[in-house]
């Protein structure tokens, strides 16, 4: 048996390509939407991909099944569990309780394992050359290391009103399948550390059934499902903006991108003409460099392993976007955006030809320490904290009023347009997002804070819990 696990860390999101090297034949698993990878594995060990499979529609990325199914002509194989409104909407081999996908000498029995969602499933290899007893769960976002799927999503992203408890319930019976599984199958969960499927995911790849059953929150409430409900449902993270739009895009046909976008480098005759048709700027710069000078209404979404996540909550999908960035990045970008559907990418801008329209450029007003705390009693002043509600109730500054980033565009309402407004986040990359959110919307005396609560805590800035 061939088998690779493939982490994307952006997105904290695992994908499998398994093979049998007798027959040929590989099968891969919750596939990323750049897929060039799996058909390098699939050449470099002489595999061909034949099967294709996901453990549920996905809400956090955009699935390549749709494309590495165009690109090898593999199978698609999919959940048709969970209901009318769960139902993929391409073709497809439908997947239900009990059924078995065969690659060579490897077999895969589905479970269905709904509570994230509906329609999800997750698969127990057996490799029938060495065994009859399996090894391996691919448990999606059914079990994590150390955590469960979030049951709230739905209702989160997609406006599912009462998902959340139906869900919840759901998940407490599907634990009872994980519990009568051997102890000694390796569990290879969707996503690991920094995915907002879960609350308290673990940094390491895999796990085992009985690790899990010893050290999961999870299956610490024995028969006390309505503790285990109240847990579950608490101090889950937000759920990102994009998150509706990729649980839309995941079960329809839509556009194919079949490689990795090449990006355009645009002259600043090209970028004038986009902006005046309604192109978004995305300014990739370090956050320090952006507010310095910048374009007006640029937004700045800093080139960082959080990118995706980011451009995921502000930019809007319908808009051509024009990136700020040097070339040797825009690979990278590319692959970013187009892991969450971000396809109308008109081109870049590099930050050398911006900075030559310096008559152009604006500035973005950075504040210390000391002037942050002055303006805690300046009436003329709102304080306002974009980091999130859990973060904010754990301690803040006094008088500060809590919008999380990501709901900022939202809530504008919630503003005092005649008070200028002293901003900050936990350690500054959300507030340059939220000032350069403001300053495109109208908003002409906004301040960050830039060291944001870091600084605050160490220097003993009085706060409020």
């Amino acid at each position: 048996m061939y088998f690779e696990h493939i982490f994307d860390q952006t997105l904290a999101h695992s994908s499998y390509i398994i093979g049998c090297q007798v027959s040929g034949e590989a099968l891969v698993i919750d596939p990323k939407r750049d897929v060039d990878s799996y058909l390098q594995i699939a050449q470099h060990n002489n595999l061909h991909i034949t099967h294709i499979t996901e453990t549920h529609i996905h809400a956090d990325y955009l699935s390549g099944s749709l494309e590495l199914a165009e690109l090898t002509k593999a199978q698609l194989y999919l959940s048709d569990e969970g209901g009318a409104d769960w139902q993929y909407q391409f073709p497809h081999i439908g997947l239900k309780h009990g059924d078995t996908i065969k690659i060579g000498n490897l077999v895969l029995e589905v479970i269905h394992t709904p509570g994230h969602t509906p329609e999800s499933i997750s698969f127990l290899l057996t490799d029938k050359a060495a065994t009859e007893a399996p090894i391996m769960l691919f448990s999606g976002d059914f079990v994590f290391v150390g955590d469960v799927g979030r049951p709230d999503l739905l209702e989160a992203a997609a406006g599912i009103e009462g998902s959340k408890e139906i869900g919840a319930a759901q998940l407490y019976d599907s634990l009872s399948k994980f519990r009568n599984l051997p102890s000694y199958v390796q569990v290879w969960p969707a996503h690991g550390a920094g995915s907002a499927c879960g609350k308290a995911l673990g940094a390491v790849p895999s796990t085992t059934v009985g690790y899990e059953l010893i050290r999961n929150w999870a299956f610490q409430f024995g028969t006390n499902q309505e503790g285990f409900t109240e847990s579950l449902l608490a101090d889950q993270p937000e759920a990102p903006r994009y998150f509706a739009q990729m649980k839309k895009l995941n079960k329809t046909l839509r556009p194919l991108v079949l490689s990795v976008p090449t990006y355009t480098h645009l002259s600043w005759a090209e970028v004038e003409n986009y902006l005046q048709q309604g192109a978004q700027l995305i300014d990739t710069r370090e956050k320090s460099i952006f507010a310095k000078g910048h374009l007006p209404g640029a937004l700045n979404i800093q080139h960082t392993k959080s990118f995706n996540t980011w451009a995921g909550w502000v930019i809007d999908y319908e808009r051509p976007i024009i990136l700020v960035a040097e070339d040797a990045e825009t690979e990278a970008l590319a692959r970013k955006l187009m892991r969450i559907g971000l396809d109308r990418v008109v081109g870049y801008l590099r930050s050398a030809d911006l900075m030559a329209q310096d008559t152009r450029l604006v500035s973005s007003k950075i504040i210390d320490f000391d002037t942050m705390k002055a303006r805690l009693t300046d009436p003329e002043y709102q304080i306002l904290d974009v980091r999130n509600n859990k973060e904010f109730e754990q301690g803040h500054l006094p008088g500060a009023k809590n919008i999380f980033v990501g709901h900022l565009l939202g809530a504008l309402d919630q503003l005092d347009r005649s008070k200028k407004i002293a901003l900050h986040c936990q350690a500054g990359d959300r507030a340059t997002i939220a000032q350069s959110l403001l300053e495109a919307q109208g908003f002409e005396q906004v301040e960050s804070y830039m060291p944001s609560m870091r600084e605050w805590i160490e220097k003993e800035g009085p706060l409020v819990s």
